[in-house]
């Protein structure tokens, strides 16, 4: 008789083989050796010892959920992007919250920022809006982000994240100014991800099918969320204090995804509002600041912005493995009517994204059921390790003159964009690093600043180079002298020495 309901299914090898024992291994007598020939014994093993893939380097602790995006707003005159076409069209969507540096099984409650990625499944494809809690970021060329994660990652001796190293790292790092005044604000420590807004941090492109164009920014606003500011363009929602996060990290290293799948099960569905900005190309040196800068934001008062969907999650995945793990989310999965803009940071990313989900999950990782489109998938690519579709037919090129092969189509083509310049390697023009830093600090409350001190003090002050203490504080003494003075005396640096190098930066 087996051990199990009598209801139950029969228990099978991966062959689909019945299995007549899962509880006792085949031995050569009652004292025996196991057998090699036990095959089920081999290979429930061999699979146990298969299960985890690489981790992510980045974005390695998720959660994910399923639902729908719904356009509020026909947008067809300025894209062709399928989920826009119409008011009231609905695009199913798969969503990964997530921490950034820290690894998976790391407390939820860790200062870190939040990533926000939303898959898209469209008639034409998949599009992934990878974006983050935060609008900003902290470097705006691509070419430093290893280093940056390199700092930001634990001690290649130690393992231990080690304030001296990040800080070391970013104290040659202006432009990093504006992300830390955030990321070390309770916007660092988000209450719960259903309360927490997104952004698409990059500039994109929205296109027609003339090719007419303009550049876009996507903001996502939870409509359950608690307002920290009166202006919504400094993106933001309560947080944690450092006292608070604690509290919560003693009893539930999970209360973000506790959070959200209770809500999901109890119907109580997150729902966010996205808004988008746009801006023609004719006025892209109209503001002191590069528009393709992603360590700034663009200012509501400068270039408004205008709700155009409602994105809701109404459901948790089946198995967390075969959906949040193997989710496989990179800005490079674009459709017809968006295009990337030319942010530094964005051309980086739309390289590096896909080839690590190339790395940890394989070439074919588009098939697995969380990333395969719901469009029809016609491509010569074939073969590789991992789950391909079946393929029959003797034409795998392209182009041929038998109906069995695909065709291509100019209307998909790119839109052509005029271009002007030399070959370099510069910083842009417009750095700028301080003054929204200064902006977001001066919109805090009088709590906010000092809890934004507070967590500041709580790193930098560990830093033991008290050049790199100095050079850090004289960028937030840039941003904002109230905001600078209070650090210096909190980390105990010279103030006159942060002053004199405040003033040696331009602005």
């Amino acid at each position: 008789m087996g051990i199990g309901s009598a209801q139950a299914d029969q228990l099978t090898r991966m062959t689909g083989a019945p299995v007549g024992d899962n509880q006792n291994s085949l031995t050569a007598g009652p004292n025996g050796p196991v057998l090699l020939q036990d095959h089920h014994l081999i290979e429930k093993l061999a699979a146990f010892d298969r299960e985890r893939i690489p981790e992510r380097v980045v974005h390695a602790r998720g959660t994910g959920a399923e639902g729908v995006f719904r356009a509020t707003e026909d947008l067809s005159d300025i894209t062709r992007a399928v989920p826009f076409q119409a008011e009231g069209q609905e695009t199913p969507v798969f969503v990964r919250f997530s921490t950034v540096i820290h690894p998976s099984g790391s407390p939820e409650s860790l200062r870190d920022p939040r990533g926000f990625a939303v898959k898209f499944y469209t008639e034409e494809g998949n599009w992934d809006l990878v974006g983050n809690n935060l609008p900003v970021f902290f470097i705006r060329d691509a070419i430093k982000f290893p280093d940056m994660i390199h700092s930001l990652k634990p001690d290649p001796v130690t393992n231990l994240q080690d304030p001296n190293r990040f800080f070391d790292f970013f104290s040659h790092i202006p432009e990093s100014t504006h992300m830390f005044t955030q990321l070390y604000s309770s916007l660092g420590i988000p209450t719960s991800y259903r309360k927490m807004d997104g952004a698409g941090v990059h500039a994109f492109k929205f296109t027609t099918e003339e090719c007419n164009w303009q550049y876009v920014k996507f903001t996502w606003r939870a409509q359950q969320g608690d307002p920290m500011f009166d202006d919504r363009s400094l993106l933001g929602v309560s947080g944690y204090q450092m006292d608070e996060a604690a509290d919560v990290q003693r009893t539930d290293f999970n209360n973000l995804t506790r959070d959200l799948y209770t809500a999901i099960d109890e119907g109580n569905y997150p729902v966010w509002d996205l808004y988008i900005q746009t801006l023609d190309p004719s006025e892209l040196n109209d503001f002191d600041f590069n528009p393709l800068d992603n360590t700034k934001i663009w200012p509501e008062e400068l270039i408004p912005s205008r709700k155009v969907g409602e994105l809701t999650l109404n459901k948790v995945p089946d198995n967390f493995f075969q959906s949040t793990e193997q989710a496989a989310l990179a800005p490079s999965n674009m459709i017809p009517g968006i295009e990337p803009s030319e942010d530094r940071m964005l051309q980086g990313r739309l390289f590096s994204y896909a080839d690590t989900q190339r790395y940890r999950l394989g070439i074919n990782h588009m098939y697995l059921p969380v990333n395969a489109a719901l469009s029809d998938v016609n491509t010569h690519a074939q073969d590789g390790a991992g789950f391909s579709p079946p393929r029959s037919g003797s034409v795998n090129y392209q182009p041929s003159r038998s109906a069995e092969g695909y065709t291509d189509n100019a209307d998909h083509d790119f839109c052509r964009y005029d271009l002007d310049g030399t070959t370099q390697q510069e910083a842009i023009e417009k750095t700028h690093n301080f003054a929204q830093a200064g902006d977001f600090y001066r919109n805090l409350s009088e709590e906010e600043q000092d809890g934004l001190i507070e967590a500041l003090h709580a790193d930098l002050g560990q830093v033991e180079d008290e050049a790199v203490r100095t050079i850090m504080t004289s960028f937030f003494y840039k941003a904002d002298s109230d905001y600078g003075t209070r650090l210096a005396e909190a980390v105990n640096v010279d103030l006159a020495d942060v002053q004199e190098l405040a003033e040696s930066y331009e602005d």
